[in-house]
C-alpha cells in the first residue's frame, strides 16, 4: 500500500477537486505548448531510404531534385463527340499563361498533345519542395478552375502528387470523423452495459478524450525531437481511445469489486486506494509495457514509424497519468455524492436503492469455455494452438509492397482525373532517374556514358523509350530520366529497374572512373521501401522479444512467464497477419469490406501490427495473470488461483475488447488501404488475444505447468506452504 500508484491515488482521494482540476490544468498546458511551438513537420530529407533516397540526396546536391509537379489536362467534355483541337490549344495558351504568373510556379512546359488528338496537357513545376507541394497547390487549382469557367465546351481539369495529397488528406479527416461518429458511441453503450450508470460510463470517456487532446499536444513538441510525417494523430486517436477505456475500466472494475465485496463498507477513499494498490500497477506496467513496445519502432530509422512511435508512447503514458491521478478524484467524488445520497433517503426513511452487484463472478460464456480448460488442458491446448497455427498459414504467402499512388481511393477527385491523364499519357505513369555523381571535368564522359544507356533501353518495351538528360550547374551532377509507361507496382516497372540497376549502369556510367551511381525515382521508391522494412523487422522483432520478456519477468519474477508472453503473442500476431493475407491479398472480401485488392499487403502493415500488439496484448496479460497471482499469493492452489483469476477477470477483458475492437474496426472503414488493413488487422488480432488467446491458451499453459509458473520466484511458493495445515502431533497409543 506504499508504491506509487497508491500514493498518487491516495493523495487525489484525499484532495479530489484538486486532482481534477490539476488534470484538466495539466492538458490545456500541453495543448497550449503544443499550439505555441507548432508541428515540426517532416520534409522531403526525413524519407530518403536505400539507393533510392541516396540518390534523391545526390540529385538534391546538384539542385536536380524532384520538384510537386501539376498536370492540366484538357479534353472533349464528355458528350460532345471529339475534341476541339483549336479551342483546347486556345485553353493551354491560357493554363500556360496563367501559371507562370504564379509565385508558386517554378516552370510550365509547352503543351503536348496526346496520342491520337484526345487530350492536350500543360504540365507545371512548382517552386516548393516536393512534400510540400499540396500546400501551395490551391493557387494553381484556382487557375485552372478560372480556364475551365471560360470554357465551358471542354472539360479542364488538374492533378499531380501535391492536388493528389491535399485529396488524400481530405478524404483522411472526413474518415477520422465518421470513425469518431461510430467509436465514441459504441463505446459508451459498452460502458453503461457494464457499470449500468450513466455517471461511472462517461469517466472512461471523458478521460480517454482528454488523454488524447494532452497527447496532441505533447505531440506537437516531441515532433521538434521526431518529425512528425502526418500519421501521428491517427495513432493517438486510435490507440488513445483504445487504451485510455481500457486503463479507466480497468480501475473502475476493481474500485466497485472492492466496495461490492465489502457490503458496502468501505468508505470512498479506502475503495479507490485498493484498487489503486491491485489494478493501479497493473495499468503502470501495462502502459510502459506499450510505451516500451512502442518505442522499437524507432529501430525501423524511418520518419513515419517514429511518429507512429512518438503518437503510440505520448498518448499511453498520458491515460497511464489520468488513471493514477483524475479517476481516483473523480471516483471518490462520485462515491461520496452516493454516500450523501444514501443518507439523505435514510433520513427521509426511504429505503436504500438496490446496488447491481460487481462481485468477480465468471458470467455464463466465460464459465463454459473454462470446462474444458479445466478437464482436459491438454487437449483444449492443443486444439487452441492448431487452430491459431492454421490461421497464421497464410502469411507464408505474404507479399510486402509499399502502397503507390495508383492505390489512392477514386473518390477523391484528382485520382480520377490522374486515371484520365494516364489513359492519354501512359508514360506519365512512373518513370527511373540515373543519377551519377563525378568531377566537373569528367561530365563529358559522363554525358556520353548516360547517352549510351538511353539509346541502350530505347527499345526496351517495358519502357516508353523518351527521356531527359540534365547537368547542375557546376557539373558535378548528371541525371538522366527515362519514363516507364506502367505502374510502379507492375512487373514491368519492377523488372526494367532492376535491370537498369543491375546490367545497364554497371555497362555505361558505372565504368566511369570516380563516379558515384545511383537509380532513384518512382519505381524505385515503391521497390526500396519494403526492401528497408523487411531488412528492419528481425531486429525490431528481436528487441520486441526482448522487452516483452523483460517486463513481463519484471512485473511478476517469473522467467517461465516471460517466455509464456513471448509465444503467446507471436501466436495471436501470427494468426491475426495470417488472416489479413487471407482477405486483402485477394478479391474473395472485396465486397464484404470494401477495397479493391491489390494483392499485396502494406509495408508498413506488418512491423506496426506486431509492436502495437504485442504492447496492448500486454494490458490482457497484466491484468489477467495480476490476478492469479494475487490469488496465489493469498495461499489458493496453483490450479485454483488460475481458474479463479481467469474468471474474475473474464468480464472487465471482454469489455475492454469491445471498447478496442471497436475502435480498430472503426478505421477498417477508412478509404485509404493502408490504415483499412492495419484497422481490419488489429482489430482481428484484439479478438483472438481476448477470447482464444486469455480464455483457453493461456489457461491451459499455466495449468500444465503448475507452480513452474512462477520460476525463479518463491513468494508463491512461500505464501502455499505458509497456508498448508501443520501437521498433528503423533498420540501415543498405549
Amino acid at each position: 500500500m506504499k508504491n506509487l500508484p497508491v500514493r498518487m491515488a491516495r493523495w487525489s482521494a484525499a484532495h479530489p477537486w484538486r486532482g481534477i482540476v490539476g488534470w484538466f490544468l495539466f492538458v490545456v498546458l500541453c495543448l497550449g505548448a503544443g499550439i505555441s511551438v507548432g508541428t515540426n513537420e517532416a520534409t522531403t530529407e526525413d524519407f530518403r531510404i536505400g539507393e533510392a533516397g541516396r540518390g534523391e540526396a545526390i540529385a538534391a546536391e546538384g539542385g536536380l531534385e524532384q520538384r510537386p509537379v501539376e498536370h492540366v489536362l484538357i479534353t472533349a467534355k464528355p458528350g460532345t463527340g471529339k475534341l476541339d483541337v483549336a479551342a483546347a490549344a486556345a485553353a493551354a495558351a491560357d493554363v500556360a499563361a496563367r501559371m507562370a504568373r504564379l509565385p508558386e510556379v517554378l516552370s510550365v512546359d509547352d503543351p503536348v498533345r496526346g496520342a491520337g488528338g484526345t487530350a492536350v496537357r500543360v504540365t507545371v513545376t512548382m517552386k516548393a519542395p516536393e512534400r510540400e507541394g499540396k500546400e501551395h497547390v490551391d493557387a494553381l487549382i484556382e487557375q485552372t478552375a478560372a480556364v475551365q469557367e471560360a470554357n465551358p465546351s471542354l472539360r479542364v481539369e488538374e492533378t499531380g502528387s501535391p492536388s493528389i495529397s491535399k485529396g488524400v488528406d481530405k478524404l483522411r479527416g472526413d474518415d477520422l470523423a465518421r470513425t469518431e461518429m461510430i467509436a465514441l458511441p459504441v463505446t459508451l453503450v459498452t460502458l453503461l452495459l457494464v457499470f449500468s450508470s450513466v455517471a461511472m460510463a462517461l469517466v472512461p470517456l471523458l478521460l480517454a478524450l482528454s488523454s488524447i487532446a494532452a497527447a496532441v499536444g505533447l505531440s506537437m513538441v516531441a515532433s521538434h525531437v521526431f518529425p512528425d510525417n502526418g500519421v501521428g494523430m491517427n495513432i493517438i486517436l486510435l490507440i488513445g481511445l483504445a487504451v485510455g477505456v481500457d486503463y479507466t475500466l480497468f480501475y473502475l472494475k476493481r474500485e466497485r469489486e472492492e466496495r461490492a465485496r465489502a457490503g458496502g463498507a468501505l468508505s470512498p477513499r479506502a475503495a479507490v486506494e485498493l484498487a489503486a494498490a491491485t489494478s493501479g500497477r497493473a495499468v503502470v506496467v501495462s502502459g510502459l509495457a506499450v510505451a516500451v513496445s512502442s518505442a522499437t519502432l524507432y529501430l525501423a530509422d524511418d520518419v513515419i514509424f517514429s511518429s507512429i512511435a512518438t503518437g503510440a508512447i505520448v498518448v499511453t503514458l498520458v491515460a497511464v497519468v489520468s488513471s493514477l491521478t483524475a479517476l481516483p478524484a473523480l471516483l471518490t467524488t462520485i462515491g461520496i455524492r452516493a454516500e450523501r445520497r444514501a443518507e439523505r433517503r435514510r433520513e427521509r426513511g426511504l429505503a436504500p436503492k438496490k446496488q447491481k452487484g460487481h462481485m468477480a463472478r465468471p458470467g455464463r460464456l466465460t464459465a463454459a469455455a473454462l470446462r474444458p480448460v479445466a478437464r482436459r488442458p491438454l487437449a483444449t491446448l492443443v486444439v487452441a494452438v492448431l487452430a491459431l497455427v492454421a490461421l497464421a498459414a497464410p502469411v507464408l504467402g505474404l507479399n510486402l509492397t509499399d502502397m503507390g499512388r495508383e492505390t489512392h481511393s477514386r473518390s477523391i477527385v484528382a485520382m480520377q482525373v490522374y486515371d484520365r491523364l494516364n489513359a492519354a499519357y501512359p508514360e506519365l505513369k512512373s518513370m527511373h532517374q540515373v543519377v551519377v555523381r563525378a568531377d566537373a571535368g569528367r561530365a563529358p564522359e559522363v554525358t556520353a556514358a548516360l547517352r549510351e544507356l538511353a539509346a541502350g533501353v530505347e527499345d526496351d518495351p517495358r519502357l516508353s523509350g523518351t527521356s531527359r538528360l540534365t547537368t547542375s550547374p557546376d557539373r558535378r551532377i548528371s541525371m538522366l530520366q527515362l519514363q516507364v509507361p506502367h505502374h510502379v507496382s507492375s512487373d514491368q516497372a519492377l523488372s526494367s529497374l532492376k535491370d537498369i540497376r543491375d546490367t545497364y549502369v554497371p555497362r555505361t556510367v558505372g565504368r566511369v572512373a570516380g563516379a558515384e551511381t545511383a537509380v532513384t525515382g518512382d519505381v524505385a521508391r515503391y521497390a526500396d521501401y519494403p526492401t528497408h522494412q523487411e531488412q528492419k523487422l528481425p531486429l525490431i522483432l528481436g528487441a520486441l522479444l526482448l522487452v516483452t520478456f523483460a517486463m513481463t519477468v519484471w512485473a511478476f519474477r517469473s522467467v517461465v512467464l516471460g517466455l509464456v508472453g513471448i509465444v503467446l503473442n507471436l501466436l495471436s500476431a501470427a494468426a491475426a497477419l495470417g488472416v489479413l493475407v487471407l482477405v486483402f491479398q485477394h478479391t474473395w472480401a472485396e465486397g464484404l469490406v470494401d477495397f479493391t485488392s491489390t494483392g499485396s499487403i502494406g509495408a508498413r502493415v506488418p512491423l506496426f501490427l506486431f509492436v502495437i500488439l504485442f504492447g496492448l496484448s500486454m494490458d490482457y496479460q497484466v491484468f489477467v495473470i495480476s490476478r492469479i497471482r494475487e490469488a496465489a499469493l493469498r495461499g489458493v492452489p496453483t490450479r485454483q488461483a488460475v481458474i479463479e483469476g481467469i474468471g474474475s477477470s473474464a468480464s472487465v477483458v471482454t469489455s475492454a475488447a469491445v471498447v478496442m475492437v471497436t475502435v480498430f474496426a472503426s478505421f477498417a472503414a477508412l478509404h485509404l488501404i493502408e490504415m483499412k488493413q492495419i484497422g481490419f488487422s488489429l482489430a482481428v488480432a484484439v479478438l483472438l488475444d481476448a477470447f482464444v488467446i486469455r480464455l483457453l491458451v493461456l489457461p491451459s499453459m499455466m495449468l500444465l505447468l503448475g507452480e513452474a509458473n512462477w520460476w525463479p520466484s518463491r513468494a508463491v511458493r512461500r505464501a502455499l506452504r505458509a497456508t498448508e495445515p501443520a501437521p498433528r502431533p503423533l498420540e501415543s497409543v498405549s
